[in-house]
């Protein structure tokens, strides 16, 4: 009985193997994204965690308010950026926000504050900003994991995240698409408030492509604009090389 089994056992293993490693072909195409998702390699696909990336781009955001009385105020976003990038020595979390979110608060008597999400507020310092170009950084007693900048060029098409505090709803977070860049700009189709000034623009792997600067309250236009990382090497970041206005992708000083 066993012999006259032996043979049919064969046949289908011979049978059913072909059609395995077809079937484990026609899959491992499709799922390569999971695998090459950087911007390097295809920056239309969506991030391959996104819970992940949210989470880890929130923990790096804050809220900025700026005080100019007790009944007169403003507010925004900002994220935290790496010292070793700016080669500035401090013991404290040094955030990149929007010029016109702190502008009112370099007044004497107004008060900087910034605060996580559903977060203590912390008084913040400012320690240089770029009214040209819209932007600014400060100086925070906090303990927050830095975002990575991108190296990679954005192209049209590419998947972009936005997270912070749109109309004044902390955490809000919205995706959607590069539609094009300028030599200091990111276009982008993300859904966003004012609140959401001075947050960053994310990549796929997680990483700054821009700084969220300014929507068009327009119908007939619906994109909104980000600086790109360009713009902050005139005096954020200190770049290996002279900006001069031309379509150039940033590179930082080791």
């Amino acid at each position: 009985m066993n012999r006259s089994e032996n043979p049919f056992i064969a046949f289908l293993v011979i049978i059913t193997a072909p059609i395995a490693a077809g079937a484990l072909l026609l899959t491992w195409a499709p799922s390569n994204h999971f695998f090459d998702f950087s911007p390097k390699y295809d920056g239309y696909v969506p991030a391959r965690d996104i819970s992940t990336t949210v989470d880890t781009v929130q923990d790096a955001t804050l809220t900025v308010f700026c005080d100019q009385s007790d009944d007169r105020g403003s507010l925004g976003t900002a994220w935290a950026i790496d010292k070793e990038v700016l080669q500035i020595e401090s013991e404290k979390t040094l955030l990149v926000t929007n010029h016109h979110v702190i502008e009112d608060c370099i007044k004497p008597g107004s008060k900087l504050r910034v605060a996580k999400l559903y977060g203590k507020k912390r008084d913040a310092t400012l320690l240089t900003y770029d009214k040209k170009n819209d932007l600014a950084l400060l100086e925070v007693d906090m303990k927050l994991e830095p975002l990575e900048l991108s190296e990679n060029f954005m192209y049209s098409g590419y998947w972009v995240m936005s997270l912070g505090s749109a109309a004044g709803y902390e955490g809000s977070v919205s995706f959607g698409n590069i539609i094009n860049t300028t030599y200091d700009e990111v276009l982008f189709t993300n859904n966003i408030s004012e609140g959401n000034s001075g947050g960053a623009l994310i990549d796929n792997e997680g990483k700054v492509v821009g700084v969220i600067t300014w929507g068009v309250n327009n119908e007939r236009e619906q994109y909104n604009g980000a600086k790109s990382l360009d713009a902050l090497c005139l005096k954020i970041i200190n770049c290996e090389y002279e900006y001069d206005g031309e379509k150039t992708w940033y590179n930082w000083k080791d």
